[in-house]
């Protein structure tokens, strides 16, 4: 049974690339929604015959008119599952009432540390040895939501911002796809209210090093 999703973007869309390119098994990525005019991600969609929605955020007169607007256009594409890769815009509870528990997000850090913008940035201004990306369960917070699978990188000498963030964009395109298989797939336990993990082959997704990562 295809389990349908969909793609929030709000630029280049490597991530959605990722996700287009790879074995998804049951998951079927049915529709993209970009903010951005011009945005790569409108162009990634419709090369790869995917529906691909541009929904102007500054045509609608508050946040819950446009997630609203967003929220129609994915009902209309029967999506279960919702990825924000790159979308660059707060979520609030229309959206999120709407798929409750069902949209995940990808953040260039190892979550709690360094939320928000520029975490690759942050990263380097503390002077870490150690920092990732994590997929997580988006919730009324600022990227607070339940982790369900981290990668490790390595923070090298002499990195900088651009090549911190390339090296951990690199791990993102390897398990942001792994995730989205493994919810289409129905592996997402709920051990409380508000705790989730992710059961994937061969244990359960926390913190991975690259190489623990199936190609």
């Amino acid at each position: 049974m295809t389990v349908k999703v969909g793609v929030l973007a709000s630029g280049s869309g490597s991530n959605l690339q990722a996700l287009l390119d790879a074995d998804l098994g049951p998951a079927q990525v049915a529709v993209v929604i970009v903010n951005v005019a011009g945005a790569k991600a409108l162009e990634r969609a419709k090369a790869a015959g995917v529906d691909a929605v541009f929904i102007d955020h500054r045509g609608h007169g508050s946040r819950e008119a446009f997630d609203q607007a967003v929220v129609d256009a994915l009902v209309a594409h029967g999506v279960e599952w919702v990825v924000l890769a790159g979308f660059m815009r707060l979520v609030t509870k229309v959206f999120l009432g709407a798929f409750e528990n069902r949209v995940v997000n990808i953040h260039p850090s190892l979550l709690p540390a360094f939320p928000g913008v520029k975490a690759q940035a942050q990263a380097l201004a503390a002077g870490v040895k150690v920092t990732g990306c994590t997929v997580h369960l988006v919730d009324d917070g600022m990227d607070t939501g339940p982790v369900l699978a981290q990668v490790a990188v390595p923070v090298l000498p002499g990195d900088d911002e651009i090549k911190l963030s390339q090296r951990i964009l690199q791990q993102e395109h390897r398990v942001l796809p792994r995730v989205v298989r493994a919810l289409a797939e129905g592996r997402l336990v709920q051990d409380g209210p508000r705790r989730f993990h992710l059961e994937l082959p061969g244990g359960v997704a926390s913190l991975m090093s690259p190489a623990g990562l199936a190609s």
